[in-house]
C-alpha cells in the first residue's frame, strides 16, 4: 500500500502543490522562490526518504512569510494524509546530527496530537535572502497540519546555515525512523487504540 499524498493549498498569498511519498527514496523536486528554503526542503526529502515535490507561487514581492507558512502547512497536512491511521508503525524516531560545529537534536512522536519544542540560539537575520525566524515558524505549521510532537534542540553550532540544516536533517531522520512499519507492532501504536 502507498503511503502517498497530494495536496493544493490556494490562498490571496500563494498556491501551493505537494505531492509526498513516506515510502520514497529520496528523490526531491521543489521550487518555492525561495532558494534556502528550497534547499532545506531538499534535506527534508532526501534524508527523510521522501519522494517530496513542491511548487509554491507566493507574495514573495512582499517577504517570504507566506510562501514559508503556507508551503509548510501543506506538507504537514500531506504528511498527516500520507501516514493514514498510522497502523504499524513505530510512532517514535530521533537523531543527533553533526554538521561541522553544529550539533542538532531532534525526537518526533506521531502522536496526533500538534506541539512543538524548539531551542535554539539567537542567528543572524538573514542567510541569503531567508529570514532565520521562519526556521521556528515552519515546524509550527508542520506540526500545525500533520498533527504531531516535534522537539528540536541546538546543542551547539555558530555558522546559521549549519545552525538551521542540523534542524531539518534531524527531522528528516527522526521522521524517517517514527513513519517505519516495523513487523512487531500490531495495529495502532498506542493504547488508546488511535493516534
Amino acid at each position: 500500500m502507498s503511503r502517498f499524498a497530494r495536496v493544493q493549498r490556494t490562498t490571496k498569498e500563494s498556491d501551493v502543490l505537494v505531492e509526498l511519498e513516506i515510502d520514497g527514496s529520496g528523490i526531491v523536486d521543489v521550487e518555492t522562490g525561495v532558494p534556502f528554503f528550497d534547499h532545506m526542503l531538499a534535506q527534508l526529502g532526501k534524508h527523510g526518504g521522501l519522494d517530496l515535490t513542491v511548487r509554491t507561487k507566493g507574495d514573495i514581492e512582499v517577504d517570504a512569510h507566506h510562501t514559508v507558512e503556507d508551503t509548510s502547512l501543506a506538507i504537514g497536512q500531506a504528511l498527516r494524509e500520507a501516514l493514514g491511521d498510522k497502523a504499524g508503525i513505530r510512532r517514535f524516531g530521533h537523531a543527533l546530527i553533526p554538521l561541522d560545529e553544529a550539533l542538532t537534536q531532534v525526537a518526533v512522536d506521531l502522536s496526533g496530537r500538534p506541539y512543538l519544542v524548539h531551542q535554539e540560539p539567537t542567528l543572524i537575520e538573514l542567510i541569503g535572502s531567508y529570514d532565520t525566524t521562519l526556521t521556528r515558524h515552519i515546524f509550527e505549521s508542520i506540526v500545525a497540519d500533520a498533527r504531531i510532537c516535534i522537539n528540536i534542540n541546538v546543542l551547539s553550532g555558530r555558522n546559521a546555515h549549519h545552525i538551521v540544516e542540523t534542524q531539518f536533517k534531524g527531522f528528516a531522520r527522526a521522521l524517517r525512523d517514527a513513519a517505519t512499519l516495523d513487523p512487531r507492532v500490531v495495529g495502532i501504536p498506542s493504547t488508546k487504540g488511535s493516534l
